[in-house]
C-alpha cells in the first residue's frame, strides 16, 4: 500500500461512520496538507469522489486511481470519480476527467442540514459548492430570518441559499460569471423558493456596489471573494487590500447589521487577516462580532494529524477563515 493511499484510508476511518443512506451529503474525506500528503485533497458530493491533485502539471494519475479503487471498497455505491488536475494549464483538465464512471453518474444535487444545493462538479476548477464553508452557511440560516442580504462574489450561491432556507426576506446574488448564479438559481428551485431576475445580479462588483447606493440598506452582506482578480472596474487582492474591499461595502449595511468578510488565502496567515480585521474596525463603525471555523473533517482528526498548512491560520483553524463583523452606523439607519 503506498504512503498516499495508507494516509487516506486512516482517514477515511474517521469519515465513514457520518455517511448513511440516502447518499446525498458532501463531505471532506481527505485533507492532504494537514492529514501527511500536501497537495491532494479528497471530497464526497453524494455517490461522486473529488480528487484534488496538485501535485503537478501532470497530476499523479496512478495514485488516483489506488485512491479510487481503495474508496469504491469502502463505499461500493459510488457512481464516479472525477479528477481535477489544480496545475494543468488545460482548463478542462482544471475542471475535472472522469477517472471512473460516466458523466450520467456525476452528482447533480446534494443535501446539507435540509437545504439542497446543485452541483455542476466539472463547471470550474472548484466543484460548484464549498464544503469549508458549511459552518457559515448554519450561521446564515439560523441568524438571518427576516433580514436583507447582499451575497457579493456570490459563486453559486449557497450562502445565500442557506439565508433564504432559514426565511431571509430577500438575498440579492452579485457575481461577474452568470453561469454561476444559474446554478445558484437552480438551488432555488430545488428548494421551491421563488426565482426572481430582481435577486441576481451578474455584473461586475465595484460596478454593482456603485448601483447599490441608491437602494435599501442591507442587514448582512457576505464577501467572500477570489483571492486575486483585476477587471475594468478595480482589482480584488485578498492578500493586500482585504480592507479597501470591506471598507467598499460597509455603508450598504444597516445599523446592526453584519458585515461577514471571507478570505481562503492559503499564504494569508490568521494573524494578519486579524490585523485586517482589526484595521478595518479603527473607525469604531465596525467591530469584531465572532470567528466561525471550518468542520473537523478539513483539518483533521487525532488520529490522522500528520502536517501543517503553509502558514499558521490561528486563531482561526484553517486556512479559510471568516469572521463576522456588527455594524455600527452614525446615523442609526436601518433601511
Amino acid at each position: 500500500m503506498s504512503d498516499l493511499v495508507a494516509r487516506f484510508s486512516s482517514a477515511l476511518a474517521h469519515r465513514l461512520p457520518r455517511l448513511s443512506e440516502p447518499h446525498t451529503s458532501a463531505l471532506r474525506l481527505f485533507n492532504g496538507y494537514t492529514e501527511g500528503f500536501p497537495r491532494v485533497a479528497v471530497d464526497l458530493y453524494g455517490t461522486t469522489l473529488v480528487l484534488h491533485d496538485a501535485t503537478s502539471a501532470a497530476g499523479d494519475r496512478a495514485g488516483m486511481i489506488a485512491l479510487i479503487e481503495h474508496a469504491r471498497v469502502a463505499m461500493p455505491w459510488i457512481t464516479a470519480a472525477l479528477w481535477k488536475r489544480r496545475e494543468s494549464a488545460n482548463q478542462d483538465e482544471r475542471n475535472g476527467t472522469l477517472l471512473f464512471g460516466t458523466g450520467v453518474g456525476l452528482t447533480r444535487k446534494v443535501q446539507e442540514d435540509g437545504v439542497w444545493y446543485t452541483t455542476r462538479l466539472t463547471l470550474n476548477r472548484d466543484a460548484s459548492f464549498y464544503l469549508d464553508t458549511a459552518p457559515l452557511r448554519a450561521w446564515a440560516k439560523r441568524t438571518l430570518k427576516g433580514k436583507r442580504v447582499l451575497n457579493a462574489f456570490a459563486y453559486t450561491g449557497s450562502l445565500g441559499v442557506a439565508a433564504m432556507a432559514g426565511g431571509a426576506e430577500s438575498v440579492l446574488h452579485n457575481d461577474l460569471n452568470n453561469a454561476f448564479l444559474t446554478v445558484a438559481k437552480d438551488s432555488y428551485a430545488l428548494n421551491r423558493f421563488p426565482v426572481a431576475r430582481k435577486d441576481f445580479w451578474p455584473g461586475d462588483f465595484f460596478d454593482v456596489i456603485g448601483r447599490l447606493k441608491k437602494e435599501p440598506l442591507f442587514d448582512c452582506i457576505f464577501v467572500d471573494p477570489p483571492f486575486f482578480s483585476v477587471t475594468e472596474k478595480g482589482r480584488v487582492d485578498l492578500e493586500q487590500d482585504m480592507v479597501r474591499l470591506l471598507n467598499k461595502v460597509r455603508p450598504l449595511v444597516a445599523h446592526g447589521g453584519f458585515l461577514v468578510a471571507i478570505n481562503n488565502g492559503v499564504f494569508v496567515s490568521g494573524a494578519d487577516f486579524m490585523k485586517a480585521m482589526d484595521a478595518v474596525c479603527t473607525g469604531g463603525y465596525l467591530a469584531f462580532g465572532e470567528r466561525i471555523d471550518v468542520p473537523e473533517e478539513f483539518v483533521g482528526y487525532p488520529g490522522t494529524k500528520q502536517g501543517a498548512l503553509p502558514v499558521d491560520p490561528a486563531p482561526f483553524n484553517h486556512s479559510t477563515k471568516m469572521a463576522v463583523l456588527n455594524v455600527t452606523r452614525k446615523d442609526g439607519r436601518t433601511r
